[in-house]
């Protein structure tokens, strides 16, 4: 299989070292098995060398005469909304989308983490396919990508021929995936290696005021219902914004991609697990304080969005 690093000036050094290495421990430990010939990596670029978010010099191939099978964009260094922008208009990122798309065209598939998922999102690669992004860009993900249907919750999302994954480190989780599609046990056998856990989701790790934070409706609407965990009505929680239910429904919407029942949902988990973890409640107990009337559905709805037990995540607490 040949698989294309692409790289742009900028680029997140996690996320390039992070890929290389995964793939260069799966090559070692494949041993004298076929397998370990079975990545064949290049690391190429629209131009002759990259400099790093840190400041190193990265010298970067010619791009392959022959399109890779797979093309994986790491990460811009670029952490927020105002930092991206303007990386996206650059000319060598405009560049490197025109690479991906006519790579794509010819079955080549292509792969991102992170930010990276934007640059190929800028190509227009995603438009009518599902993604996920780092959780903290999701809404301004949605807003300039409206025909990507957005799963931002979710670590590895793959649509067609496009594959991407979460935040920063989700490159191991990307690089894991490749190695899976040729060898699940190999996979396994490189993350025990690394000491690295499989995450379905990235739902444990949101903060969902911070989500919230990207529109002053949105975010009195969030203030508002933490206060009204145990007690949500959505009549009143509306009445606080001074917005009726239909537009309220609308704004949480464009900026989050769900309801605000679904959201309320998220902050109660999200307090659950707060409380397991700082406190003695029993599950029911901590049910009745975020305002559903037994443990199993608050068990059931937690195990749903991060991929975690109870046991589980008390145990992390302490750990």
């Amino acid at each position: 299989m040949q698989v294309c690093l692409l790289v742009i000036d900028g680029v997140f050094d996690t996320a390039l070292a992070a890929v290389l290495d995964t793939l260069q421990a799966a090559r070692e430990l494949a041993g004298e098995t076929r397998l370990a010939s079975a990545f064949r990596v290049t690391v190429s670029g629209v131009r002759k060398r990259a400099k790093t978010q840190q400041g190193w010099h990265v010298p970067l191939a010619a791009l392959p005469r022959t399109r890779p099978d797979v093309v994986i964009v790491p990460a811009l260094g670029a952490k927020s909304p105002a930092a991206l922008a303007p990386c996206l208009a650059r000319r060598d990122v405009s560049d490197v989308g025109d690479v991906l798309r006519s790579w794509s065209r010819a079955g080549t598939r292509v792969a991102a983490a992170c930010t990276g998922t934007f640059v190929i999102a800028n190509a227009g690669l995603l438009d009518g396919g599902q993604a996920t992004t780092s959780w903290w860009l999701a809404p301004h993900f949605r807003e300039r990508y409206p025909l990507v249907q957005l799963r931002d919750s979710e670590m590895i999302v793959e649509s067609g021929r496009m594959v991407t994954a979460g935040a920063a480190l989700a490159h191991i989780d990307l690089a894991l995936w490749l190695v899976r599609q040729k060898s699940p046990a190999l996979a396994r056998t490189v993350a025990h290696y690394l000491t690295f856990d499989g995450r379905s989701s990235q739902a444990v790790y949101a903060m969902q005021d911070h989500l919230a934070h990207s529109d002053p409706v949105v975010e009195k609407f969030e203030g508002w219902a933490r206060r009204h965990l145990a007690d949500f009505s959505m009549e009143a929680a509306a009445r606080s914004v001074g917005a009726s239910e239909r537009t309220l429904e609308r704004r949480l919407r464009a900026v989050l991609g769900k309801s605000p029942l679904s959201f309320v949902q998220d902050l109660r988990v999200e307090h659950a697990i707060h409380r397991l973890q700082t406190s003695t409640d029993t599950v029911d107990e901590i049910a009745d304080r975020v305002g559903y009337r037994d443990g199993v559905t608050l068990r059931t709805l937690i195990k749903k969005k991060t991929g975690r037990g109870i046991k589980e995540l008390r145990s992390a607490s302490s750990s």
